[in-house]
């Protein structure tokens, strides 16, 4: 599947919430409560909630397919929420997610790379991530992205709080 990389605005935040919605959904069935997902995405995946972050300066990356322009994965770049020592550069990768027929075939560090590349050309010096502690695959792929962990955290998605790494990488 051939699939292109833009920058994503506020008129885009419709999209990237179905997207959002569709990634995070294939990412954690199975592994996580089916009411925490879904209660966890009408929060933080709306398209209000996509706006408000664009608008409060975040940076978001839509990944589309060639033919028609479908959806196939996002990132977002905004100020950290982490609990880390923070330093003056950072940035949080608050989101990163392509749809699983995508999947090894050079999407996810495409992503990777466009996220590096507009946290550079921004000003910034670190990248921060955080990360699901159960996802082994997503805790491989940050390291190969020379990523590495500094920390954790507990995350809540719906109503049941789960145990996270926070990754880095210096820019």
């Amino acid at each position: 599947m051939n699939w292109r990389l833009r920058r994503a605005s506020a008129d885009d935040a419709a999209i990237l919430s179905l997207v959002a919605g569709a990634t995070f959904l294939e990412a954690f069935a199975g592994v996580l409560d089916g009411a925490d997902i879904v209660a966890h995405v009408a929060r933080n995946s709306s398209a209000e909630a996509f706006a408000s972050y664009i608008g409060a300066g975040a940076i978001a990356t839509l990944a589309e397919a060639e033919q028609g322009a479908a959806p196939l994965g996002y990132t977002l770049l905004t100020t950290p929420d982490l609990p880390v020592e923070p330093r003056a550069g950072d940035i949080e990768l608050k989101r990163i997610y392509a749809l699983a027929p995508t999947h090894g075939q050079g999407l996810g560090p495409a992503l990777m790379q466009r996220a590096v590349e507009d946290a550079r050309a921004s000003g910034h010096r670190r990248l921060l991530l955080g990360v699901y502690g159960g996802n082994v695959r997503a805790h491989r792929f940050y390291t190969k992205q020379g990523l590495s962990v500094i920390g954790e955290r507990r995350f809540l998605v719906g109503a049941t709080w789960h145990d996270d790494l926070v990754f880095a990488r210096d820019l």
